[in-house]
């Protein structure tokens, strides 16, 4: 297993974060409460994810996590406002290659980039692919999506494959919308990604980005 990549710059900034911690040592104490969810999510799943479960472990005090999250959902809340910002972080450096460099295939560097963190961010995948989802994560989920689908607008312009308007938006957001729902069968058939589901995702992908562009 991966060690826990959650971090705490990540995660403060997310609404049900009772408090933004102050103190070095105090930030510390969350960072480590976050990292021991982490382990907890991935070996055990959603459902072990009790607020004194992750105090134990974390070697805190339950009041001392209740500052901070007070309950469940807002430790799940915070994993994946981290798991967001980590995705988010792939996507803009791939804006400034894109920007940088030229791709001769932009879905196969997309999908295979996109593809990595599913395999490799083994809460991310526990999380998603869990039950205890909660409204306030999947309204996040449907901001981050927008934020992915500019993030394949800005790239598609830097490759001089098509001008800016709302139906490019649109499109990039039918495109994502794509892209994470076939990414997340593939990994729900293997672990490492069904690399032929992952293949005919490319192909969709890449007629459907051709035909946005011949829009231009």
């Amino acid at each position: 297993m991966n060690e826990p990549t959650t971090d705490l710059g990540r995660a403060a900034g997310l609404a049900s974060l009772r408090r933004t911690p102050q103190q070095a040592r105090s930030r510390a104490r969350l960072a480590r409460v976050l990292e021991t969810a982490e382990r907890v999510l991935v070996d055990e799943g959603v459902e072990a994810l009790t607020t004194t479960r992750i105090a134990a472990q974390a070697r805190v005090s339950v009041g001392s996590l209740y500052q901070y999250l007070p309950d469940r959902g807002a430790i799940i809340e915070a994993l994946a406002a981290g798991y967001f910002a980590k995705l988010e972080a792939v996507m803009d450096d791939l804006v400034r290659a894109a920007a940088a460099e030229r791709w001769h295939d932009p879905v196969d560097v997309l999908v295979d980039a996109y593809a990595e963190i599913y395999r490799t961010e083994h809460g991310f995948r526990a999380l998603w692919f869990g039950s205890g989802l909660t409204e306030r994560t999947r309204a996040a989920d449907r901001e981050h999506k927008r934020r992915m689908a500019d993030g394949i607008r800005r790239i598609l312009l830097a490759l001089g494959l098509a001008t800016d308007d709302e139906a490019l938006a649109r499109a990039c957001h039918a495109a994502i919308l794509t892209a994470d729902a076939l990414a997340q069968e593939a990994f729900r058939r293997d672990t490492e990604g069904d690399a032929a589901l992952l293949d005919e995702a490319k192909t969709m992908l890449r007629g459907y980005l051709t035909a946005v562009a011949a829009r231009y």
